[in-house]
């Protein structure tokens, strides 16, 4: 045994605890525990419980109504083991949330949004992303970008730069997911089009709806190229509960393995789980090509993946919409399956 001596109860050098889950507790109406369950183990870290009224939402200088919750953002950060020399990129900035606790944590951040009204503008010279990190005192990001996820900016040549990425993708709960596109795309139009030289000092780019399903594909996919070996995507996908279960199968792709996965119940019958993939294979040239494959397969058939923009249709049966019934029954799940790549 490793622990000798006088127990010390005044200054212990450990602290060994108890926990204990009721099978009949319930939480603000969630679905009850499944059964009665016993942990003990020995105390090895512990979180700054003052982080959370420090960085809390309602004393935000600039929010938007995707704003990452505070504690939620800190526990993000951890996963994907944000730290002094490392590289941390949302590619869905919104408000900075996200990037707010890894600066925090000392890593230097970069973000990427589509709404270029909340990269660059923001509600006035004092209240943007960039004063959000004022507000803390906090080290400024390094860039943001007006960037597609479905049209990533980033030249060919340039990879494996980013240590860490972590977001929460747009599924359908607060706002939809968008990409570039708009009416050129939905009439098969699929390459850029040009902005006028009068128009190019305030162009708001057009958007169409984006998927659950090909945002993920896109992520993974970006992802592979861009973290550095041993880099960490953290990321939540939406689930739906069924008979108190949760769904297990998740987005696979075959340059990353599955380390950690945390659920957040949200409802009786939804769920976002936190997934945490460590990069263990280099993206190559057989991937990249699959993938562009993938990508214009998803392009192409833009409009049979086109949902309503509610929760059920928009994330748990895109494939209803190819017989254009955008009802949902009890039964349904999560319809895209297989691997990413």
């Amino acid at each position: 045994m490793f622990l000798q001596g006088r127990v010390n109860l005044k200054n212990p050098d450990h602290n060994f605890w108890l926990m204990e889950t009721d099978e009949n507790e319930t939480n603000n109406g969630l679905p009850p525990v499944v059964k009665r369950r016993i942990f003990f183990g020995r105390e090895i870290g512990g979180a700054d419980r003052k982080l959370i009224p420090l960085y809390q939402l309602k004393t935000r200088n600039y929010l938007g109504p995707t704003a990452m919750d505070a504690e939620m953002a800190f526990l993000m950060a951890n996963q994907a083991q944000a730290a002094p020399g490392k590289l941390v990129y949302d590619p869905f900035v919104g408000t900075g949330s996200i990037l707010v606790s890894a600066a925090h944590f000392g890593a230097m951040t970069m973000g990427a949004d589509i709404d270029i009204r909340v990269v660059r503008d923001g509600r006035g010279p004092d209240c943007n992303v960039w004063s959000n990190f004022k507000q803390y005192g906090l080290p400024m990001p390094i860039g943001l970008l007006r960037a597609d996820n479905n049209l990533p900016p980033w030249r060919p040549g340039l990879k494996e730069v980013f240590d860490a990425i972590i977001c929460d993708p747009p599924y359908g709960v607060r706002a939809g997911g968008r990409k570039s596109g708009g009416r050129k795309l939905l009439k098969g139009i699929v390459g850029p089009y040009t902005v006028p030289d009068d128009k190019r000092a305030d162009h708001i780019p057009s958007t169409a709806a984006y998927t659950l399903v090909e945002c993920v594909h896109d992520l993974l996919d970006l992802a592979a190229r861009m973290l550095v070996m041993g880099g960490r995507l953290v990321f939540f996908y939406p689930v739906l509960r069924e008979d108190g279960s949760v769904e297990t199968h998740f987005p696979e792709h075959l340059c990353f393995k599955l380390v950690a996965t945390s659920e957040q119940m949200l409802s009786s019958r939804y769920s976002r789980v936190l997934l945490t993939m460590v990069k263990t294979s280099l993206y190559t040239e057989e991937l990249a090509l699959a993938a562009r494959i993938k990508h214009l397969e998803f392009r192409e058939n833009h409009l049979k993946w086109l949902e309503n923009g509610n929760l059920h249709s928009l994330v748990f049966s895109p494939a209803d919409a190819e017989s254009g019934d955008s009802k949902v029954s009890k039964e349904s799940k999560p319809k895209y399956r297989g691997k990413y790549v």
